[in-house]
């Protein structure tokens, strides 16, 4: 699609809209984990947007960032430079495949033309960002870089409870059901009587 125009009225500022998510800061840290994670093997990018999206565009640095969070059996066997495009998107959607079966939930993944044409370059960090917190989680001894990059996501905390426990917990009423201490009908009129109003002069 290189051979598109530019976008006028509501289709341009949907994408500048697009564009404004994207996070320069974020950039630097995920490139840091990235070259941590691959070793001097991925290189670096240019800085910007730009240099961002061709250094990842071919999916070859993405095929070597999943391969590096697995010990033994690697997801995407054959990682291979190409300057044709469909290769070079075929490479995006197997790293997007292994990422979603390393953990990463459909939500946070985005989809290939986003990174090869540059229409979301936000959504590719946030999937970035999502894979680096799993890895940080598993904790499993892959994740090379430093801890606080990424926020570890919540873990079951599973509790059992025996019988006799659970006997109890039902003869206690819960503070949910209100209570009715310091309720009184004092000085209340009965049902269907006017209430009575005495104007004294």
């Amino acid at each position: 699609m290189a051979n598109k125009g530019p976008a006028y009225g509501l289709s341009r500022e949907v994408q500048n809209k697009i564009d404004k998510k994207y996070d320069p800061e974020l950039e630097e840290r995920l490139v840091q984990w990235i070259q941590a994670q691959c070793g001097p093997g991925a290189g670096s990018p240019e800085p910007g947007k730009s240099g961002f999206q061709n250094w990842l565009k071919d999916g070859c640095v993405l095929s070597e960032l999943i391969n590096s969070l697995y010990v033994g059996d690697k997801p995407i066997k054959k990682v291979q430079r190409s300057p044709m495009a469909f290769k070079q998107m075929e490479q995006i959607s197997q790293f997007l495949n292994a990422a979603e079966r390393y953990g990463v939930t459909k939500t946070d993944m985005f989809q290939t033309v986003d990174l090869w044409e540059g229409k979301d370059l936000a959504a590719v960090q946030r999937t970035l960002m999502a894979l680096g917190s799993l890895a940080v989680t598993k904790d499993d001894g892959c994740y090379r870089g430093d801890q606080s990059w990424f926020h570890k996501k919540a873990q079951e905390n599973r509790r059992d409870f025996s019988e006799e426990q659970l006997k109890e917990g039902q003869s206690v009423i819960g503070l949910q059901m209100g209570t009715n201490k310091g309720a009184s009908q004092a000085g209340m009129t009965g049902y269907g009587r006017p209430r009575q109003i005495i104007n004294n002069p």
